[in-house]
């Protein structure tokens, strides 16, 4: 699975990293947190340029984020919620997620947008409340990239410095790699029919 992913990314380079970037703050099951690593590693053996896949990497985090505002914007609380009601367990997404991430953008505003681009499962929700709260576009647009490229920059850089060290780690990096995929497969799964359960209990 760790070469299967590197040689995709290699192949795609930073139109690649940008569209699995994008798609992780949509669809739950694909980490930044696997995908920005890889493509550091990709960019340190030479594969790709590195200043590339770091701005591919921010682009598609942001247009992602971007996203989810414009949902929120366009549908209104009451049209999100009767959305989320119907095919949010999909996503695993929630009414209680939804009203925790309004509560938390309530109370810190800008600041949850961009400290919220950092945080796992955040990311993609804090998007939603600065839409249905109407924060200016502009705005969200610069406090969510310079938090997107906080955390890719991160996770780019950790997979680059990994390169150096490859013949020491190669032997379990693989394993590891295939064991966290079927780990959030897995989880996102049990979130899945969790919140069907729950949608025909409470029917």
């Amino acid at each position: 699975m760790f070469d299967f992913i590197t040689t995709w990314i290699a192949a795609g380079g930073a139109f690649a990293v940008a569209a699995l970037m994008f798609i992780e703050n949509v669809f739950p099951p694909i980490p930044s947190e696997l995908v920005m690593p890889l493509a550091g590693y990709n960019a340190a053996r030479g594969l790709s340029s590195p200043l590339l896949i770091f701005l591919g990497g921010v682009a598609g985090s942001v247009a992602g984020a971007w996203l989810w505002y414009e949902i929120g914007r366009r549908l209104g609380p009451q049209r999100l919620m009767d959305w989320i009601d119907r095919h949010g367990r999909w996503l695993t997404l929630d009414r209680h997620s939804i009203e925790q991430a309004l509560d938390w953008f309530d109370r810190h505003g800008a600041a949850a947008v961009f400290f919220g681009r950092m945080i796992p499962t955040v990311r993609t929700l804090i998007s939603v409340p600065a839409g249905l709260q109407g924060m200016p576009m502009g705005r969200f647009l610069v406090y969510t990239t310079a938090g997107s490229m906080i955390w890719v920059g991160a996770l780019f850089g950790a997979g680059y410095l990994l390169e150096a060290q490859y013949e020491r780690v190669q032997g379990w990096l693989n394993p590891v790699t295939n064991g966290i995929i079927v780990a959030i497969v897995g989880l996102y799964l049990w979130r899945v029919f969790r919140g069907k359960g729950r949608k025909k209990r409470t029917g």
